[in-house]
């Protein structure tokens, strides 16, 4: 099964008042290996704050002169295209990105997003937490390090391809049945079109 497995680093928990500052996605191929990877910083419009910079050690300094989250949306679309999408604790990245992809009216993946937490609760029950510090740990997936959006999105897509595996013993899982898993209704980004931009009330006319 193809997927894309992706994580946000931001300034806070509050989708459309806090910032995304980093975006990583990884494509897995239906061997479930990682093949193509998207990965940047993003340029806020605030100031690092110091609990955010402790957590995921993403500087002011490291973020001067990168893009704006304006235009990494398209590029990031385009990577995406229809691929399913999986995330950990799919609801807080995709509510970060709704939030400015509406606000900039830009294009958005179209696949469905899958939340490998959710999926882990049912798949692997039974543990103390669900964090992906805890099930990388349990399923011995090799990590250096978490909280960097390229890393976490490469230990969440290994995640769900373990857990895949786990549940192809009868066959392929379909996607009805990965969505029931997540205990949520479907998941997609919005898809916006963009408003053509009203002319000045008072232009002149020649």
């Amino acid at each position: 099964m193809r997927f894309i497995a992706f994580d946000l680093e931001t300034t806070g928990t509050l989708p459309g008042v806090d910032q995304i500052v980093e975006i990583g996605a990884v494509l897995f191929n239906e061997q479930g290996q990682a093949e193509t990877i998207f990965t940047t910083l993003i340029q806020p419009t605030i100031s690092m704050p110091e609990g955010a910079s402790r957590v995921n050690g993403i500087t002011d300094d490291m973020l001067v002169g990168k893009p704006r989250i304006a235009d990494v949306l398209e590029p990031f679309a385009e990577f995406c295209g229809d691929e399913i999408l999986v995330a950990h604790n799919a609801p807080f990245d995709a509510q970060f990105l709704t939030a400015d992809i509406k606000k900039y009216e830009s294009s958005a993946p179209t696949g469905i997003i899958l939340d490998s937490c959710n999926m882990a609760r049912k798949v692997l029950p039974g543990l103390a937490n669900y964090k992906l510090g805890t099930l990388v740990q349990h399923l011995g997936i090799v990590a250096t390090g978490f909280h960097r959006a390229e890393e976490d999105a490469s230990y969440c897509g290994q995640l769900f391809s373990k857990m895949v595996a786990r549940l192809s013993q009868h066959g392929p899982p379909s996607i009805a049945t990965l969505i029931s898993l997540t205990g949520k209704p479907e998941l997609r980004f919005p898809q916006v079109e963009k408003k053509p931009k009203q002319q000045g009330l008072f232009e002149m006319s020649t």
